[in-house]
Order: C-alpha cells, then sequence, then structure tokens
C-alpha cells in the first residue's frame, strides 16, 4: 500500500464513521508520519501545536477506527491489517448493501446524462457506455459537448433547452473528461449547472461520474475545473482494454450492483475511486483507486518571455511558468509596489476572460517571495447556501482563510450571538487570524460579482472590507495588526447595487482596470507563437476578436499547430464550426437563463448604431464581455460577436 492509497483509504474510513473528512492538516500530518517526517518538519511554524491538538486528536480517530490504539510512530502496521479485512469481506457487505437497495428502489429506472466529444477515441468510449446502459434499462441522452445538430428542433436556442430539461431531470451526469473536453467552456458550463442543480436537490443529484480519457497524469486542470471536480473521483481509462472494465463499472454504481462490481474490480488491472460522499446518496460500489490529474506547482520566479515558445492552448488562468502572460505595462509593477504597504487594497477589474485571475496570482506569487502568507478565495466556487445571510457568508470566510492558513477553524464555538456578524468576523480575524501569523497576510477575493447579486447581505460585507481596509490607518494598538491584511478586491462589472460612499472598498486602494492587447502586444503575442506577421495579419485577427486575451491567444495557438489558416479563421469564426463554438454556445446559453440580457442584447446586434440600455443591464453585459460601454450607450464588443449573435437573434423571438 503507498502513501496515497493508504490516505484515501484512511479519509473514507473517518468519513464514514463521522461524517467528516480529514482536514488539509491532518492529510499533512499523516502523509508527513508515513514517510517518517518528525512534527517540525511536517509544520515548522508551529511544530507544538500540531503534535498536541492536530496529532492528538488524528491518532485517537484512528485508534477508534481501526479498532486498536496507534501512534505516530505504529500505525502503518494497523493500517495494513484492515485494509485487508475490508478487502476479504467486501463482496458480503457489497452483496447485502446492494440487496437492500434493490429493495428500496424496485429496479427504478434511471436518467443518465453522457457528456462527450465528437472525437476518437471519445466518441466510441461514449457510443459503448451508452448500449451497456440502456441494455441495463435506463435512459440516456448522449451530447456531444463540440457542436450544436444542426437538425435539431427549430433553432440552437432548442438544443440548449433540451439539455437544461436533460440535466434537470438526471439521476447522473457522465463526463468523458479528455484532454479537449478538459478546456472546454461548454463543460465547464454543464458541470456549473449541475453544481447549482445539487445545491437544489436534498439527494444531491445529480450524481457526477467523471472519466479520464487518455489525459496524462501530468496534465493540469484550469481553476475552474480544479473546484467543480473537488472531491469527485474519476475513473481512467487509457486504451480499448480498459473500456470492459470501466463500462462495467459505470453500470454497477448506477444499478447499486456492489457485487458485480467487486468481481470487475477483482479481474481488471484498473484503478479508480468514487467519492464517498458520492457513494452515501447510492450506494456501495466498487472502490477504485485513481490517478488525479496534477495541479502543476508554481515556478519559483517569474519566466521571461522567449521569443518563440512552443503553443499553449489557452485554459482559463495563465499558469505562473507561461511563456504567454503578456504584461500589461504599468500594472504589474504598481500592483507589485503596493502589495508591500501596510493595509493596502487593490481593485482589479475587466470583464470575462481578460486576465484578472492571471495577475491576480502573479501578484500574490510576488507577495510569496516576499515572505507574505496569501489566501485566494473565490465567491464563484460557494454554495448557493452560503449567500442566504450575512452570518453564513463571513462564517464561511474565516473557515476558508483559516483553512488555506492552516490555522484551527472552530468558527461555530467563537461565533457569538450577543455580537452582530461583521463583530464576530472581525474579531475573529483580530484573534485567531492576524494575531497567530507573524507574516502580512494577502487575501484575495475573486468573483466578487457573485455578491452583488444579494443586495441584503452586499451592503454589510462590502462595508465590512472598506472597515478593514480603514482599521490600519487609525494609529490605535489594533492597527498593528490591520496593517497585516492586505486585500485584493477582483470584480467584473461596474458596481451596480447601491452602496453608502463612505463605506464602500470601490472606491478607495489602488484601481486596476484591464484593458484589450493592443496591436503591439497581439503581435508580440504572434511572434512567442513562431507567426511572422506584419500589422495587416494583426489589424485582420483584431477587427474579428479585437484584443480579447483568450480569443486572441487560441486563435494564435490553431494557427501556429498547422490547423488552419488566417483566412479560414475569419471565414469560420462566428460559425458553429469554427475555434470559437464551444466559446459562443456557452454566451447563447447563459443568455438563454438570463432573458431581460438576452432581449437587451438581441436589441444591440441587431441594431446599426449604439443602443442605450439601463444601466444594470448594459452592466452586466459588460461583465460578460459582449459590450463596449460609451457613456450611456453600448455596442458589441467586436464582429464575432455582432455576426454570431446579430444571426441567431436577428430574425426569432428571445
Amino acid at each position: 500500500m503507498d502513501a496515497k492509497t493508504a490516505l484515501e483509504f484512511v479519509d473514507g474510513l473517518i468519513y464514514d464513521q463521522t461524517g467528516k473528512h480529514l482536514s488539509n492538516l491532518e492529510r499533512d500530518v499523516f502523509m508527513g508520519s508515513w514517510q517518517g517526517q518528525t512534527y517540525e518538519e511536517i509544520y515548522p511554524n508551529n511544530p507544538e501545536y500540531v503534535e498536541k491538538y492536530v496529532g492528538y486528536k488524528l491518532w485517537q480517530k484512528l485508534s477508534t477506527v481501526l479498532g486498536e490504539k496507534v501512534t505516530k510512530k505504529q500505525f502503518r502496521g494497523a493500517l495494513e491489517r484492515t485494509f485487508q479485512r475490508q478487502t476479504h469481506s467486501s463482496v458480503a457487505v457489497l452483496s447485502q448493501e446492494a440487496t437492500r437497495v434493490e429493495k428500496m428502489s424496485e429496479q427504478a429506472v434511471k436518467q443518465i446524462f453522457v457528456s462527450h466529444r465528437s472525437q476518437e477515441p471519445d466518441r466510441c468510449l461514449a457510443t459503448d457506455l451508452c448500449e451497456a446502459i440502456a441494455t441495463a434499462g435506463h435512459h440516456i441522452l448522449m451530447v456531444d459537448t463540440g457542436i450544436i445538430p444542426t437538425t435539431y428542433g427549430q433553432s440552437d436556442r432548442d438544443w440548449l433547452t433540451h439539455i437544461d430539461a436533460c440535466l434537470a431531470r438526471c439521476d447522473f451526469f457522465i463526463l468523458l473528461l479528455s484532454p479537449q473536453a478538459a478546456v472546454s467552456e461548454m463543460v465547464l458550463e454543464e458541470l456549473r449547472r449541475v453544481k447549482e442543480l445539487q445545491s437544489k436537490s436534498h439527494r444531491y443529484h445529480p450524481i457526477i461520474l467523471p472519466i479520464q480519457v487518455n489525459c496524462p497524469p501530468e496534465m493540469p486542470l484550469n481553476h475552474d475545473l480544479q473546484n467543480y471536480l473537488r472531491y469527485v473521483h474519476q475513473w481512467v481509462w487509457q486504451s480499448p482494454m480498459d473500456s470492459t472494465a470501466v463500462i462495467q463499472a459505470i453500470v454497477d454504481v448506477i444499478n447499486g450492483d456492489g457485487a458485480n462490481g467487486n468481481a470487475t474490480l477483482q479481474s481488471s488491472s484498473l484503478t479508480g475511486l468514487i467519492d464517498r460522499q458520492e457513494l452515501s446518496l447510492t450506494t456501495q460500489s466498487p472502490v477504485f483507486h485513481i490517478h488525479p490529474l496534477a495541479v502543476p506547482s508554481p515556478s519559483p520566479t517569474l519566466p521571461t518571455p522567449c521569443p518563440i515558445a512552443d503553443p499553449e492552448l489557452p485554459q482559463g488562468q495563465v499558469r505562473l511558468d507561461s511563456q504567454f502572460y503578456v504584461e500589461r505595462s504599468p500594472y504589474e509593477a504598481r500592483c507589485y509596489r503596493e502589495i508591500v504597504q501596510p493595509g493596502t487594497l487593490i481593485r482589479i477589474k475587466a470583464p470575462r476572460q481578460m486576465g484578472k485571475t492571471s495577475l491576480m496570482s502573479r501578484i500574490l506569487h510576488q507577495a510569496r517571495e516576499q515572505g507574505y502568507r496569501t489566501v485566494p478565495l473565490s465567491f464563484q466556487h460557494a454554495d448557493r447556501a452560503v449567500f442566504e445571510s450575512l452570518d453564513q457568508l463571513l462564517q464561511w470566510v474565516c473557515t476558508r482563510v483559516a483553512r488555506r492558513l492552516h490555522l484551527p477553524h472552530a468558527v461555530d464555538q467563537y461565533w457569538s450571538d450577543t455580537y452582530g456578524s461583521k463583530d464576530n468576523c472581525t474579531a475573529y480575524f483580530e484573534d485567531c487570524l492576524l494575531s497567530e501569523i507573524d507574516q502580512p497576510m494577502v487575501l484575495a477575493l475573486d468573483e466578487v460579482d457573485r455578491v452583488f447579486q444579494y443586495p441584503k447581505i452586499a451592503d454589510d460585507f462590502f462595508g465590512l472590507l472598506r472597515a478593514w481596509y480603514e482599521e490600519a490607518g487609525y494609529g490605535d494598538s489594533d492597527s498593528g495588526l490591520w496593517e497585516k491584511l492586505r486585500l485584493i478586491v477582483v470584480h467584473s462589472t461596474e458596481v451596480y447595487i447601491p452602496l453608502d460612499v463612505n463605506q464602500s472598498p470601490f472606491n478607495v486602494g489602488l484601481p486596476i482596470e484591464l484593458s484589450e492587447f493592443s496591436p503591439e502586444q497581439v503581435s508580440d503575442l504572434a511572434r512567442r507563437h513562431g507567426l511572422n506577421w506584419h500589422s495587416d495579419q494583426v489589424a485582420q485577427l483584431m477587427q474579428i476578436v479585437g484584443g480579447h486575451p483568450y480569443l486572441v491567444r487560441l486563435a494564435l495557438y490553431h494557427i501556429a499547430q498547422g490547423q488552419l489558416t488566417l483566412p479560414q479563421l475569419i471565414e469560420t469564426a462566428p460559425t458553429e464550426a469554427g475555434i470559437y463554438g464551444d466559446h459562443l454556445r456557452r454566451h447563447l446559453w447563459n443568455l438563454q437563463h438570463h432573458p431581460e440580457l438576452a432581449i437587451a442584447f438581441q436589441r444591440v446586434v441587431t441594431s446599426h448604431q449604439s443602443v442605450e440600455l439601463a444601466s444594470i443591464l448594459a452592466f452586466k453585459l459588460h461583465s460578460l464581455g459582449l459590450v463596449q460601454l460609451q457613456g450611456n450607450e453600448v455596442t458589441p464588443r467586436f464582429q464575432l460577436y455582432q455576426h454570431y449573435f446579430g444571426d441567431r437573434f436577428g430574425h426569432s423571438e428571445v
């Protein structure tokens, strides 16, 4: 048994008994102890605390679940004995559970959504998988996320409506996660909607079952995909030899047929693991060991761009070690200077996919180089329930920050009904976070636009950020603590909710508003891709997509790879078959879910001149990156959107 297998096995045992997974710090202690490290080597910042509180409680938990007393130096033997016992008895246990589930469900027919790309081996694997699921008596929707069928319904929107309806009623969402699917915007949108449906379902449905298809072990995932698949383990398909085992395992999970699943495991060399959170909602299923996709470690120093580098497919945040990050001089230098100032606040604003998170990650990197503690926190990844009250939102923030700092996070015990939510949160930061670290801390709040959607809590939350910023300048006894805190606030749109100007964080600190790439920057980026373009070619590309960082990089990648020429790109760009089809469909899907925005955008793309919209609609369309703001009026952001959406909205009702 290797260390990772042991850790996942222990985590599962403890979750089955307590309903809680191991904390990050407990996982660190376990892995370090498995490797023979001392507490000082595991956590040099505070080894005494880790030994007396974290380690002591961990060994107590292990002693309970393993049925015999263990210590830091003597636990591997007991763990391996328990692992062997459970392996030998799993057939009987899983058979009993399968019988129980069969009686409860009476062999209920399940609704299965299969998402895959229109390429091999994805298509062949999806076909075989669907045949097996249908043979087992379940209903299937087989979806190619790469293109909208031209024969479906009256329009593209009919197809997207059909996907919404199927997602809403499905029990399982099977995702064939190939390298191409991993960079698909439609796949991200599907997962986002599945997570939203789960948060509304008392059964936590649909359950996500991902299959890695020909994914290299070292392949990085973008930040959003990492978050959506966190705690969701995947099967691994590497060749047709794995098909039988993977398909049978998936069918067994859907059927709740644990006994057959165990037989499949015994006869196959394939290993994978299903998340225990999901198992608790369905049935005990065959346990597989997975090979998770890698998350690349940050480079110790930011690279200097090379004249030419191997093309790199853009997928969200630009990695720290990427040769294709384009500096927005002088913004980086200003941010790097500002972040070392006590109690500072940096505000970064730009529409979607303009490089906000990439800049934020570089500021955090510079802070770590100074020895600072850093905590990135994205509100896009918070469950809907977090925003139901100010108390829940602030407790979520406190818990997440404490976990990232590897500090105790007994927020429930610390929160007092005597004081208000903001007082409790401020005191928690003072007593449990800032006072427990010796270095400054940079708290980076990404996607704070999410809070704008909840005006009942937004005013208090943003007022609290402003109060913290001002605490550092008061010069009293607490100012030294608050000087440790440096804030980065990242958002996509203008602040369209009413905030008191004296309590808003959006009119203080260093404002950074990212703009599109200039022709010179696009030309430089083309050279890094090995393309010797003249100014006319740069202008042709920018006429279609402007200086949009993601769309420019996507075009240069495909051209540099020899997959198409610039004239071919110009011809196919606003079509389903073009390289932007995935990006455009995601926008179309979002607009379909917000009819008021769709109606407003229809006016924009079908007009031959600028259009005046209500401020809130203009700000939201701008945050999506669909329009340019010109005073009180808006125009389509660039030709790509004008042509694609003009064609779809020009002759139909929204």
